[in-house]
């Protein structure tokens, strides 16, 4: 099995790059395109492996220098060039990032260590739940790097016995196991995201590559058995990318393994006989040159792909595929010619200088053109009581109004906020007003009133975090300990969801579901109104926390099941001897009847969903704070 340039190995590479790009643009085509990364995990562990056998056999040693030198100079300056282009650009043209959280993922992109990065923000509800970070892709890499830096010194360790491929194959297989057992029992439902991006669990597919490239000669010498094993692998291979999905414990419980032989075994087939027929398809010329730009490909189609969105480009499914496939691979071939390559040779530095800035000037110039910035909304202008203008403080009152309600703790007029996380933004970040009246925050991030166990979010299976069950409990403490004179709630996601009830799935505006959302909404108003506080629900905004892959809008995100929510509150408020009062935070938050980042110059949401401290304290709290006032003290 020579190391000289194979083609069908390029087309290997194309397949799995098209097979990312699918399942991140249309994955109702091809469900298990992910595994794409894995396919190239085997063919890096097996080339890379490949060359510092090849290079301990001719030379008698292996330069570790040498070989990190080659790989910074293959990998780095494309990297830095996304990243730099990325941090700059975001803030225009990704306004739903959190800045302090992209500057993060970018350090660690640039460190190679975003895969742990990506654990520990599927650990942080906020951005767990929120749309992808534009860097999130470079989790692969930064596992690859991380082997790269390892792996070499194993092999210095294996040359110094009698069979070096032998003891390096038996280094890959104990590796292999243990991979695959890490995998199996680091998983968790609900935080896949240790298991999915552990350079530990996701180890496997790397050293499966690996020794193949150890057992090469032996693979060499069994023609027949390596074809049928090759068909088998390419069969499954097949199978798993059009049936697979991304959310199956089996995956992780030998799914990435077999995935991972099933790939080697192909590529063993590939590499030892260039010359089938199968084998000189993939070389064709066309997949031949998009595996040579591949890399470049992986790296700028996810944040292109979150870019050229159906809100800017106008487009969806196919077409809206077809567009940012051809950008990405337009950007990739630039990457490709003007940055990776000349930078891959010695003294080419000064010479890739301006062609990279280039690149970059021009990929961020292009983008602005079909990203406008987010519309500005006029002021808004609310026929509410005691209202004020948005952006100014509520006006200072020389005397706070008495409260009186039997068996009142004595204080100034007290308000509390509860319901999920779009309720703590709006606690968390509520100014101190004049006004005299106190908020305290009960929210609770991922928790409604919601709570039957099975759920879709984002089009994948979900269940209730552990504490929601005890909703009730947590809802009737906190108004006695809290004794306040008005409750604001504020659930904006957990209801809008898909849920399982009864054996099929349903959603808020079917009637069997509305009966049941009914009963918990008046057990939240039965609950919060115990002590005699007045209650006010709030409506829920709409909302745009992600695009699907082919550009529509997730369910829960939809208008029609926010319309469908907020219908329901008011009649549950109609209904409810306590007479809650409903407040149409939807009208304020959304003033042209649709999603706006921004109102009155003002951006109020941050990712979407949840509300930013400027959108609370110049928008929502001077139109909302008179009106908790006047509903505490009469």
């Amino acid at each position: 099995m020579s190391l000289r340039h194979l083609p069908p190995l390029d087309g290997l590479r194309a397949v799995a790059l098209c097979a990312v790009l699918v399942v991140h643009g249309m994955p109702a085509w091809l469900p298990g395109g992910f595994l794409g990364v894995d396919v190239f995990f085997v063919l890096s562990g097996f080339l890379i492996t490949s060359l510092l056998l090849r290079e301990a056999e001719v030379t008698g040693r292996v330069s570790l220098g040498g070989f990190w030198l080659r790989r910074a100079r293959r990998l780095l300056p494309a990297l830095v060039l996304l990243v730099l282009t990325v941090v700059l650009a975001a803030a225009y043209l990704l306004p739903g990032q959190e800045p302090g959280a992209l500057r993060t993922d970018a350090v660690a992109a640039l460190t190679y260590w975003a895969n742990w990065r990506m654990v520990l923000r599927d650990g942080d509800y906020f951005t767990a739940t929120a749309a992808a970070s534009p860097l999130q892709h470079t989790w692969s890499l930064a596992i690859e790097e991380q082997f790269y830096l390892l792996w070499p010194v194993l092999i210095l360790f294996a040359l110094r016995a009698r069979r070096p491929r032998l003891l390096t194959g038996a280094l890959c297989a104990a590796g292999f196991a243990a991979s695959t057992v890490a995998a199996a029992v680091l998983y968790d439902p609900l935080h896949p995201g240790r298991a999915y991006f552990g350079s530990d669990t996701r180890a496997a597919a790397l050293l499966a590559g690996c020794a193949l490239a150890a057992a090469a000669p032996v693979v060499a010498r069994h023609p027949t058995a390596r074809r049928c094993v090759a068909v088998a692998g390419a069969v499954l291979l097949a199978g798993l990318a059009v049936l697979a999905g991304g959310a199956g414990a089996w995956l992780y419980r030998g799914g990435f393994a077999l995935t991972a032989v099933a790939a080697a075994a192909v590529l063993a087939e590939l590499a030892a006989a260039p010359g089938t027929p199968v084998a000189r398809l993939l070389g064709a010329a066309p997949l031949v040159w998009v595996g040579r730009v591949s890399y470049g490909g992986y790296l700028w189609h996810w944040p292109l792909f979150g870019v050229l969105d159906t809100g800017r480009t106008g487009l969806d499914g196919p077409r809206l595929l077809a567009l940012r496939v051809a950008a990405t691979l337009a950007v990739a071939a630039a990457s490709f010619y003007l940055v990776e390559q000349p930078l891959r040779r010695p003294g080419r530095l000064r010479w890739a200088a301006g062609p990279a800035a280039g690149l970059a000037a021009a990929t961020a110039a292009a983008l602005a053109v079909v990203a406008p910035a987010p519309p500005v909304a006029p002021p808004v202008l609310v026929a509410a009581p005691a209202a004020q203008p948005s952006g100014q403080t509520p006006s200072a009152v020389s005397t706070v109004p008495p409260v009186s309600r039997a068996g009142r703790r004595p204080g100034p007029p007290r308000a509390m906020v509860i319901g999920d996380s779009v309720s703590w933004t709006l606690g968390a970040y509520w100014p101190a007003g004049a006004s005299g009246l106190t908020l305290t925050n009960e929210g609770v991030q991922g928790c409604g009133i919601a709570v039957l166990p099975e759920l879709r979010y984002g089009g994948e299976a979900h269940t209730n975090y552990p504490y929601c069950a005890t909703w009730e409990s947590r809802w009737g403490g906190s108004t006695t300990s809290q004794d306040p004179d008005v409750v604001v709630v504020l659930l904006d996601r957990w209801e809008l969801m898909d849920r399982r009830l009864d054996g099929r799935w349903t959603h808020v505006g079917e009637p069997a579901y509305d009966t049941y959302l009914s009963a918990q909404l008046r057990r939240a108003v039965d609950l919060t109104a115990a002590r005699g506080a007045r209650v006010a629900l709030l409506t829920a905004p709409y909302t745009r926390r992600q695009e699907r892959p082919d550009g529509g809008l997730w369910p829960e995100d939809t208008p029609a099941r926010v319309d469908a929510w907020n219908r329901l509150l008011t009649e549950v408020a109609g209904s409810h001897p306590d007479r809650p009062v409903v407040l149409d935070l939807n009208r304020v938050l959304c003033p042209d009847g649709a999603f706006t980042w921004r109102v009155g110059g003002v951006q109020v949401r941050s990712d979407g969903l949840h509300l930013t401290p400027a959108g609370v304290q110049r928008v929502v709290a001077p139109w909302l704070e008179p009106q908790l006032l006047r509903l505490a003290t009469t």
